[in-house]
């Protein structure tokens, strides 16, 4: 098993795992993306975020996406992973508990005092497999999104 930090030329890998990940996730959230943005957008030199790649025997199997945060509360930075996702085949290896060791490493190499993500209440085996690392869910705090046209009605309203 290797895990490395992505490059460009892994831009095709994570497109095909997103779409993996839409049908995991029952179509919840279609993708639009191109591989050329991926490639623009996750590789940029002014990109907050980073993609790890694992690869058993020389095979792509699962990929993460984290992002930098900042906690005003703790004064501390702190990472977001938006993804863990890993092909079907390469589940149950512990290529998963792997690669997200390797970020919780990078987290602690980069004084990062937290790692945060988002599950899907009907992912069982994905909770269970959170609490078993002792991650716990916050129950307390509620996710909100702003996208699309709400998002772009709620910029162009004038302030009152």
């Amino acid at each position: 098993m290797t895990i490395r930090p992505a490059n460009p030329d892994d831009a095709d890998a994570i497109y095909d795992m997103i779409a993996e990940l839409s049908v995991y996730e029952h179509g919840l959230q279609p993708s639009s993306i191109t591989v050329e943005e991926i490639r623009s957008t996750l590789f940029n030199p002014e990109s907050h975020s980073e993609a790890l790649m694992c690869e058993i025997d020389g095979i792509t199997a699962g990929y993460a996406v984290i992002t930098r945060s900042y906690s005003a509360w703790l004064g501390r930075r702190g990472l977001y992973m938006e993804d863990l996702y890993f092909s079907p085949n390469f589940r149950g290896l512990g290529a998963g508990k792997a690669l997200l060791q390797y970020v919780a490493q990078h987290a602690v190499n980069h004084q990062c005092n937290r790692i945060e993500w988002s599950a899907l209440d009907w992912d069982q085996s994905a909770r269970e497999f959170y609490l078993s690392i002792d991650a716990l869910p916050l129950n307390e705090w509620v996710r909100y999104r702003l996208d699309g046209a709400a998002l772009e009605k709620f910029a162009a309203a004038t302030p009152q």
